[in-house]
C-alpha cells in the first residue's frame, strides 16, 4: 500500500532522462557554431598554407628555423603580400603597371573574357564593400496575391530607368533565397508597388535564413523612444 508520501522511481527516472536530454541538445545549440566556425577557420588557413608556402622559398620559411609547420603562417604572408600590392597599386607607377597589364590581357580573347569577369566579381565584393542595401521590403512575387521579403539597393538608373515604362520611379530589389539569401534574383519594381518595412535589414535576414521561423520583435509604439 504506497503513501502520499512515496515517490514513483519511474516518473524520477524519465524527469531525469528528459533534463539530461535538454542539457545535451543545449550543450549542441552552445558547441555546434562555434566548432564549425573553428573548423571553417582552420581549413581556410590550411587552404592558404598549401597555395602559398610552396611559392616561398624553402630557405626562408619559418619550418626551417623552428622545426615545425605552424599552421597560418601561409595566411599571414598573403595578407602582407596583398597589403604591399594594394599600397602599391595606388601609386603612380603601379596604376601605370596595371594599366599595360590590363592592355596586353585585352589583345588576348578567351584569357579577357575571364579577366574582366572575375575582375568585376572582385570590385563588386571588395571595392564596394561600403554600399550596402538600403532598407528591408515587402513586394509582391513572383505573382499578386504572394509577398517576398526584398532588399531594397538603388533606384534604378540609366537605359534600365529610361526604357521602361512605370507611372513611378524604378527601384531596383534584391530577392533572396531561403535559406541562401547570398543567392537570389535582382529584379526592378515601381516606386509605388515596394512597401518598405521598419525592421533593419539584419533581422530580415534572419527571417529569410530561418525560413520564417525567427521573427524580429515588433516595436510598441506606445514605448518611448531611448533617445
Amino acid at each position: 500500500m504506497t503513501t502520499p508520501f512515496d515517490e514513483d522511481p519511474t516518473k524520477h527516472k524519465i524527469g531525469f532522462l528528459a533534463r539530461l536530454r535538454s542539457s545535451f541538445l543545449t550543450g549542441i545549440v552552445v558547441i555546434l557554431p562555434i566548432a564549425l566556425t573553428i573548423w571553417l577557420i582552420w581549413t581556410l588557413m590550411g587552404w592558404v598554407d598549401g597555395f602559398v608556402l610552396p611559392l616561398v622559398p624553402q630557405t626562408i620559411q619559418p619550418e626551417e628555423y623552428i622545426g615545425i609547420n605552424l599552421r597560418g603562417v601561409g595566411l599571414i604572408i598573403f595578407l602582407i603580400f596583398t597589403v604591399i600590392v594594394g599600397w602599391i597599386a595606388k601609386g603612380i607607377l603601379g596604376r601605370s603597371l596595371i594599366r599595360f597589364a590590363e592592355s596586353l590581357v585585352d589583345r588576348m580573347p578567351v584569357v579577357r573574357s575571364i579577366y574582366s569577369g572575375v575582375k568585376q566579381i572582385a570590385e563588386t565584393v571588395f571595392a564596394q564593400s561600403e554600399r550596402t542595401f538600403e532598407k528591408a521590403c515587402l513586394i509582391e512575387y513572383p505573382r499578386r496575391g504572394i509577398w517576398a521579403i526584398g532588399f531594397i539597393s538603388t533606384n534604378a538608373k540609366g537605359e534600365v530607368a529610361q526604357t521602361a515604362a512605370t507611372t513611378s520611379p524604378l527601384m531596383s530589389v534584391f530577392v533572396p533565397t531561403t535559406p541562401n539569401p547570398t543567392s537570389g534574383f535582382l529584379l526592378f519594381f515601381p516606386k509605388d508597388d515596394v512597401i518598405e518595412l521598419d525592421m533593419s535589414v539584419e533581422d530580415a535576414a534572419k527571417l529569410v535564413i530561418s525560413a520564417g521561423l525567427v521573427y524580429p520583435n515588433p516595436k510598441d509604439p506606445s514605448k518611448p523612444s531611448e533617445d
